[in-house]
């Protein structure tokens, strides 16, 4: 077989390479002459008549923005003959306690008719060398006229405690208002004798700090040996409600989180950059409240496990709370009062009263537990108002920096609630601040609720790390604009208020009361380590009012959990007799209404615990009214 030279094989190549060339250029060309005649030959559509529809233009609501009223405020905090200086310990350890206190207190102790005031201490801790000329303790101010006398040593309340919130409520009866302190170690009940003085029967009424809260079992990781962790007591915000509609008052006591000065320590929280930190909820273990039911007798029993208060997580077995706000509010308006808790870390509460003795929690059912996202937020102040005018109940919390003030809105009783805090107007304005103190408030009289919030950072180096952060901070006051403008709420200015009111401190709890007698309602803020600062309303806005004190007989005395509908004008205001509300503080027992340019206030219901309904018109406005409960219930 003759085999193939390389020339052969390089001439056959040539000769396929040609043949294919051909083959590529016959079919470019018969591809164009298709192109030609089907372009040619193709049919004509028939024309299509193009509809144009004109445009409608969008309606724009039509709310006009309203104009902030004036509202100006004055420092009066000496004038006024307070000197208090809040005793927080801290002394360089940077123990978790000091960055919590304190609460304050507007309350008639001795029936006078005008509002004392109480502002709750810490002190020193028990290792700290320091010299000092006596232990710091709380501070009673007697009002007299608008002017405070501290009368601490008089009324026997010179007692040194680590104070954290006060209670306020005449647990027996008697007429006076008795004082319950929180306090990191043991809290302690003060009952008022007869408006001259107070004595401590904390022991005598039973009211012992839980064991399951003051001691923890662990195993060491080494050695595989048990030992007891033993934790100090530490309360936080605390209030008086009758829960069981027996007449008397129960007491509602937070806890925070099981703490030990070894145990922070411990922790070793790091600034970024150095240095030592104040610690993070969230390396505490969590706790439950206390429910202290009234025995009568001055007698108390903790009832919290039976209630239903003590609630676990499934996962660890570990305590759930970690709680520092507090209120309450009948929710669903079935005559039972259910409560309200702010947690830090971990999600709010909702204690919906079974009327059995119990409660359900029901935060996250009712959508109060986490915000937006499904997440827990660092919650400190609560309250609870019908902030609009119809049949809405809106839970304010004050929360951490970074993190939005929430506004939880239920249309109506059915435990619905969702965050409005963005459409209202105050999620982006209070995203920055870190809030403690909160509150709805009628401050210039027209008949809407705003809200205040005091201010203040944990960590006194905070600007070191994050330079859009200060420790000390203006607190907000928002104008209720009325819920038909784009706008529902608008953060006040000093334009509005004047410069005193936005001087910056390390706001904690807040309350207010009618210091001097003129209808308007005045505010304190207490501060961290700071002197508290007390600010006169000085509105002449020109506006109606009316104050309403209630006094019970079949319920309790204080009528505390007693609702009042207001009606001016067409408008229907609801009002709740609640003084625990904000964080660690009590407000006055006294109702404000703010009637606007109203000449009358055309009808009063009032709703007293316990069901009794009483109808009122034709009160004489710009004055207070004290109303007593009728013997006999009203017909319905």
């Amino acid at each position: 077989m003759t085999q193939p030279h390389e020339g052969d094989e390089e001439r056959d190549d040539a000769v396929i390479g040609m043949a294919l060339q051909r083959s590529v250029l016959v079919i470019v060309a018969l591809t164009v002459v298709g192109s030609l005649l089907w372009y040619v030959l193709k049919p004509v559509p028939e024309s299509v008549a193009v509809m144009q529809t004109e445009l409608q233009e969008n309606a724009v609501r039509d709310a006009p923005m309203q104009s902030l009223p004036g509202i100006p405020w004055s420092e009066i905090t000496q004038e006024a003959g307070i000197n208090f200086q809040h005793e927080n310990g801290a002394a360089g350890e940077k123990l978790l306690p000091e960055t919590m206190g304190g609460g304050v207190a507007f309350f008639d102790y001795d029936n006078d008719g005008d509002q004392d005031l109480l502002l709750v201490n810490s002190q020193r801790w028990p290792w700290d060398q320091r010299s000092q000329k006596s232990p710091a303790t709380s501070v009673l101010y007697r009002n007299d006229g608008g002017t405070f006398v501290d009368v601490t040593r008089e009324v026997g309340l010179d007692v040194p405690l680590y104070g954290m919130g006060v209670a306020c409520g005449d647990y027996d009866n008697d007429g006076f208002v008795d004082l319950f302190l929180s306090a990191v170690g043991p809290g302690r009940l003060f009952h008022n004798e007869g408006g001259r003085k107070f004595v401590e029967v904390t022991q005598e009424a039973g009211l012992q700090s839980s064991p399951e809260l003051t001691s923890l079992e662990v195993t060491d990781d080494v050695t595989k040996k048990k030992r007891t962790i033993d934790f100090m007591p530490w309360s936080t915000s605390c209030g008086w409600c009758d829960y069981d509609n027996d007449g008397d008052l129960d007491l509602f006591v937070l806890n925070y989180v099981k703490w030990s000065r070894d145990f922070d320590l411990a922790q070793n929280f790091q600034l970024t950059g150095g240095g030592r930190a104040y610690g993070r909820p969230q390396s505490f273990s969590g706790t439950f409240p206390y429910l202290y039911r009234n025995e009568g007798g001055g007698k108390f029993q903790e009832v919290s496990e039976s209630a239903g208060l003590r609630i676990w997580n499934p996962a660890s077995r570990d305590f759930v709370a970690k709680s520092l706000g507090l209120t309450f509010a009948d929710l669903d308006q079935d005559g039972w009062m259910d409560v309200l808790v702010a947690n830090d870390t971990v999600q709010n509460f909702l204690f919906h009263n079974q009327q059995n003795g119990s409660f359900v929690e029901a935060g996250a059912t009712s959508g109060i537990a986490f915000d937006t996202n499904g997440t827990a937020r660092g919650a400190m102040g609560i309250d609870c108002s019908r902030f609009r005018s119809d049949s809405s109940i809106g839970v304010a919390i004050g929360n951490f920096s970074n993190e939005m003030t929430a506004l939880y809105v239920s249309p109506d009783r059915a435990l619905q609630f969702s965050d409005e805090a963005v459409s209202s107007g105050l999620g982006p304005v209070t995203r920055l601040e870190l809030t403690f103190g909160i509150f709805f408030l009628d401050v210039d009289l027209d008949g809407r609720l705003d809200l205040f919030q005091a201010n203040g950072h944990l960590e006194d180096e905070i600007n070191r790390v994050q330079p859009s952060q200060t420790y000390e901070q203006p607190p907000h006051l928002f104008w209720n604009c009325g819920a038909d403008q784009t706008t529902e709420f608008r953060l006040l200015t000093k334009v509005e208020c004047g410069a005193d009111f936005f001087e910056k401190t390390v706001g904690r709890g807040a309350a207010y009361a009618d210091i001097d007698g003129d209808g308007d309602l005045d505010l304190i803020i207490a501060a961290a380590g700071r002197t508290p600062r007390l600010l006169r309303n000085e509105q002449k806005l020109g506006h109606h009012w009316l104050r309403l004190k209630l006094r019970g007989r079949q319920s309790n005395r204080d009528a505390i959990g007693a609702v009042v509908e207001l009606t001016a004008n067409g408008t229907t205001q609801v009002q709740q007799v609640m003084p625990t509300r904000s964080y660690l503080s009590q407000v006055e027992l006294p109702l404000t209404f703010g009637l606007g340019k109203a000449t009358t206030a055309e009808k009063i219901v009032v709703r007293w615990p316990g069901g009794r309904t009483q109808n009122l018109s034709g009160l004489e406005l710009d004055r207070l009214h004290v109303l007593e409960e009728p013997g006999i219930p009203d017909v319905k």
